[in-house]
């Protein structure tokens, strides 16, 4: 499913900025071993957010090779810090080097390791927060995080709207209203970090078609 027309894709391309040559070197080292990162015009978007807020703290939950955070990075001030969050060991390594190839490797926190567990070890608030885990997972994910999320700062939450894992039609039969017989763990995940973005009223959630589809929730 293509989420824009083919125009206003191109059109939306054609307004992300320059990258510079080290997540150039990402982007191609994501196509080559076919890792989906959240590409350029939501890395764009991240950066753009985390200078709007002024952030001055973010975490990811779910980090990968640092393809998001750089974007992040290059936001925050010289004693900003993000925290990386990533089980792979050698996905972690390689975020180290590029943020280190760089210049950010000095405001980020490389955690190996659960992101649930990880976010309960790190004290608020935090301006930004980056829910890109397992799709299952982002209820909780936000549940661990929603305290620590400072008031004016933003969640942004990847494929809200499809991905590998789950099912776009029932996540909509769901915001609907509809209560589907048979939901796969990720497609229920989604739904409900959705609903509960959207219900929370200490957040005000919108979607953009950006990429696979962001939720972006703004704490009131």
């Amino acid at each position: 499913m293509e989420l824009l027309p083919d125009e206003t894709r191109r059109f939306v391309s054609a307004l992300v900025p320059d990258r510079d040559d080290t997540l150039r070197e990402m982007e191609a080292h994501g196509e080559d071993i076919g890792f989906p990162t959240v590409g350029p015009e939501v890395g764009a978007f991240l950066r753009l957010s985390a200078r709007m807020v002024g952030a001055e703290r973010i975490f990811e939950f779910g980090s990968g090779f640092g393809y998001s955070a750089y974007w992040f990075a290059e936001a925050l001030p010289d004693d900003g810090e993000i925290v990386l969050t990533e089980y792979d060991a050698d996905e972690l390594d390689q975020a180290r080097e590029y943020l280190t190839e760089g210049g950010y490797a000095d405001r980020a926190v490389f955690e190996e390791g659960d992101a649930l567990e990880t976010v309960e070890r790190h004290e608020g608030p935090f301006d930004v927060v980056l829910v890109d885990c397992h799709k299952s997972g982002y209820p909780d994910a936000f549940d661990a995080v929603r305290e620590k999320v400072a008031e004016g700062g933003v969640v942004i939450a990847d494929n809200a709207m499809q991905s590998g894992a789950q099912d776009f039609a029932t996540i909509l039969e769901i915001l609907e209203g509809s209560d589907p017989e048979s939901v796969d763990d990720d497609t229920r995940g989604i739904a409900d970090y959705l609903q509960r973005v959207r219900d929370d009223p200490d957040f005000e959630t919108a979607a953009i078609p950006l990429g696979q589809g962001i939720a972006v929730s703004f704490r009131k």
